[in-house]
């Protein structure tokens, strides 16, 4: 059976693409004087993370990946998720310069306030964890597959929580700063928690949970069963994944410090 794959050039989604890019662009460019007076130069290394953000975002929505996540396999729809929520949102997030990011919050108090409740951790988190679980429910989950708008809806409500939640780890910001060493382990751990429930329910299911996957024709040796495993355990190897390696940074960077002699020559 041949697969109908192709790569999404819909005029909405490359606007979507070119003029975040082209946006940054300026604020790093010509614009940086106005938005960022302190900033003389940007690093590149936050250039290449930001526009390799936007490149991961695209495959991960606008390549075949899309297709086979909507039609085939539920496991190729996960990965789609992971890699906006787990890849996308942290080099977005640290691809902005901090000097551009804290002139802007410092200058706008209002957005600010609002900005610093929702990246909390208790906020940040637990709204993250509720959205991307009720999202997995199944008659949501089939309605996107089935409305391009739903899907399109439910993509952005994983991603804009994804930075939220990812925040309070890797923000470089000085007016919203990430959290203590110590309570980004305990928040790393929590995640590795909260998609426990949905974990279970997907890897110990008796039947394939959603219907288009088990009505699918299979595309490859997968079946319906094996796809939704699969899934749950591409879902679960993200997460783990970034919340082991921001346990083990946290640790090794509050060893560190702890053990880094002062100017007085006593540990800090």
């Amino acid at each position: 059976m041949k697969i109908p794959l192709h790569w999404h050039t819909e005029p909405l989604l490359l606007l979507l693409v070119v003029g975040a890019g082209w946006l940054y662009a300026l604020c790093v460019g010509p614009w940086r004087t106005r938005w960022a007076p302190t900033l003389t130069t940007v690093p590149w290394g936050d250039v290449r993370r930001f526009y390799a953000g936007i490149l991961v975002g695209y495959l991960a929505v606008g390549s075949p990946l899309d297709q086979l996540g909507e039609g085939f396999l539920l496991s190729a729809h996960m990965l789609q998720h992971m890699l906006l929520i787990y890849i996308t949102a942290p080099l977005i997030i640290t691809g902005i310069p901090v000097e551009l990011l804290d002139y802007f919050l410092r200058t706008h108090p209002r957005f600010t306030a609002v900005l610093r409740w929702l990246v909390s951790p208790v906020v940040g988190g637990i709204s993250f964890s509720l959205i991307f679980t009720i999202w997995h429910f199944p008659e949501l989950y089939e309605a996107a597959l089935r409305q391009r708008t739903v899907h399109i809806l439910e993509h952005w409500m994983m991603f804009v929580p994804a930075i939220f939640m990812t925040w309070p780890i890797l923000s470089r910001s000085k007016v919203l700063p990430r959290m203590s060493y110590g309570a980004i382990m305990l928040y790393a751990f929590a995640l590795m928690i909260a998609d426990l429930p949905l974990w279970l329910a997907l890897i110990f299911g008796d039947d394939p949970v959603y219907v288009t996957y088990q009505l699918a024709p299979r595309i490859c040796w997968l079946s319906a069963a094996d796809d939704m495993v699969l899934g749950a355990t591409v879902m679960k190897g993200f997460n783990e994944v970034f919340a082991l390696i921001s346990m083990g940074w946290a640790f090794f960077s509050w060893y560190q410090k702890e053990n880094t002699p002062s100017k007085t020559g006593h540990p800090a």
